[in-house]
């Protein structure tokens, strides 16, 4: 029987066992974006997972939304992810980058002074996260064809990098209401031109990145992460399930390595649709799960792989911890997000002083 154990084959990829540690932003890195050793550390401690899936990594500075996220448009910056993939391969465990524009979700004092960019110029409900003062987000300023082509072109040198990095593979970022997703829905896509409209013209944009990531990488080595709830920075689409299974029908066609959905378990959930439609690209089923739940995806067949967030923040030794069934870390959320400091990071107790050791 399938459990958390099983080696799993993900196009080039062959995974160790089904638990994947899901991309957590951290905002450990410098200012100018670098990976640091203490990220190198945090890493490694949890390279006994499947699949690492890295923080969400911007491809420009103008990708940006959150300080001291990490990027990989620099020669800086690949030299200090070299460092954490160097540290997760020593640990012999597999590490992908997740690329990433936030589009809108960001603010001119985050851009130096520059507006947010986005598919058309909807604005987005609420105030910029972690910005102190408060401060709500902008009208942003929709992108001229000519610059959509540019940051296409953005992506895949990032891709390119991520190689020169030491990855294993790598994820677009296409969920929770970034760039690619304001481009994908109805709610943030208003565009008349070859990017609008029909979901042929609104998924355009994700098929053109993934393309140049297929590219570089080669479909085996190239997974995509969605969110078809709608249920983060004020996102929403009109026909989801029309909408995420076109887009799952087109990858299935390009034999991607995976399909990642951050979508909790419910009645109107569209996930496993979506899998009926991938032509049997495997699927990582994400958000809420607990251990039965993951348990039961795996031994029914209705997901390859389950992925962890939170709990491996607080768990650097999880997969050992579902396996055993054994407690589960307290999550602390002081510290979890943009310090400097190790505690709430790199030290969480593992289950054993073997185990840490190795």
């Amino acid at each position: 029987m399938t459990d958390f154990s099983t080696p799993v084959q993900f196009g080039e990829l062959q995974l160790k066992n089904r638990v994947i540690m899901a991309p957590l932003t951290r905002s450990r890195a410098t200012v100018d974006r670098v990976p640091t050793p203490m990220m190198a550390e945090y890493y490694a401690q949890r390279a006994s997972a499947g699949l690492i899936i890295s923080e969400a990594t911007v491809i420009s500075e103008e990708a940006n939304g959150y300080e001291k996220t990490p990027g990989l448009f620099s020669d800086a910056q690949v030299e200090g992810w070299k460092g954490v993939t160097d540290a997760v391969h020593a640990k012999e465990g597999l590490i992908i980058a997740q690329l990433w524009h936030v589009g809108r979700v960001s603010h001119p004092d985050l851009l130096q002074g520059e507006t947010p960019v986005s598919a058309s110029s909807v604005q987005q409900a609420g105030h910029v996260s972690l910005l102190r003062p408060k401060r709500e987000y902008v009208v942003p300023r929709a992108l001229e064809i000519s610059e959509i082509q540019t940051i296409v072109e953005q992506f895949k040198q990032a891709a390119i990098r991520a190689k020169a990095a030491g990855f294993d593979g790598v994820e677009l970022h296409g969920a929770n209401g970034y760039l690619i997703d304001q481009f994908l829905q109805t709610s943030t896509n208003h565009r008349t031109d070859s990017y609008g409209g029909s979901v042929e013209n609104r998924a355009r944009f994700l098929l053109e990145v993934m393309d140049a990531l297929i590219e570089v990488w080669g479909a085996g080595r190239v997974g995509i992460h969605l969110a078809p709830r709608g249920d983060e920075h004020d996102m929403g689409d009109a026909n989801a399930k029309e909408t995420f299974g076109y887009v799952i029908e087109q990858l299935g066609q390009r034999q991607i390595a995976f399909f990642f959905t951050r979508e909790y378990l419910a009645d109107d959930s569209i996930s496993l649709e979506m899998k009926a439609r991938a032509n049997g690209v495997p699927y990582i089923a994400n958000m809420r799960l607990g251990r039965e739940d993951a348990l039961d995806l795996l031994a029914s067949g209705q997901a390859e792989a389950v992925s962890f967030g939170k709990d491996y923040i607080s768990n650097p030794d999880l997969f050992e911890r579902l396996v055993e069934d054994e407690p589960l870390n307290e999550l602390k959320f002081e510290n979890m997000i943009g310090t400097d400091v190790a505690q709430g990071y790199i030290d969480y107790p593992f289950m054993n002083k073997q185990l840490a050791e190795s």
